[in-house]
């Protein structure tokens, strides 16, 4: 048996940058009985994700950036080391991480390989992140990255194992790269 859902009040709140809004529901469950909602969901579009990694070298790209959210929550000088990502705007997931990997990391990938799509916060966001990874090699580096327009992007390329004990140690705390490094440690490549 599925859920019925009435809503009862949707709400924009505001269209600033992205779209918030203030939903109120009516939520039928499966026992029957109906439970009231009141949630703010943000939409903000879906997303796709990149972990760059040299098995020769048995590196990995990341980049840090400042993310008012992480400063708002107290991380002191809000930048987060993450793995390249980006909005899908009006591409496709594949074409979408091809260009963020060039102005982000100066990196012009080859084949790419999607892994998987998640969604990352459900419980108030709508995006839906989808998953790549790629091997890159010093050939393809193109530019320095960096970011467009209002972007400050520093470029790190890290040894596997010592981004491996980053996360263990709380330096690495983006849900992206965390997931995607995880995934490149049980795939096997970098064995």
């Amino acid at each position: 048996m599925s859920l019925k859902i009435e809503v009862i009040k949707d709400k924009i709140l505001s269209e600033n940058y992205f779209v918030l809004r203030n939903i109120t529901y009516d939520l039928t469950r499966q026992d029957g009985e109906v439970v009231r909602h009141k949630r703010e969901v943000y939409d903000r579009g879906n997303g796709a994700t990149i972990l760059l990694y040299n098995r020769e070298k048995q590196s990995v790209l990341l980049i840090r950036q400042f993310r008012i959210a992480t400063w708002v929550n107290g991380n002191v000088d809000g930048r987060l080391i993450e793995a390249c990502a980006g909005l899908l705007d009006d591409d496709e997931p594949e074409v979408c991480i091809r260009k963020e990997a060039i102005e982000e990391t100066g990196y012009q990938v080859g084949e790419v390989r999607k892994v998987f799509e998640l969604y990352m916060s459900p419980g108030g966001v709508t995006e839906i992140v989808h998953f790549f990874i790629a091997e890159y090699n010093d050939a393809q580096r193109a530019n320095n990255g960096g970011g467009v327009e209002d972007e400050d992007i520093e470029v790190l390329e890290l040894p596997f194992q010592q981004a491996l004990a980053m996360v263990a140690n709380g330096e690495i705390r983006d849900g992206k790269a965390v997931i995607l490094l995880q995934y490149l440690q049980t795939s096997g490549l970098m064995d």
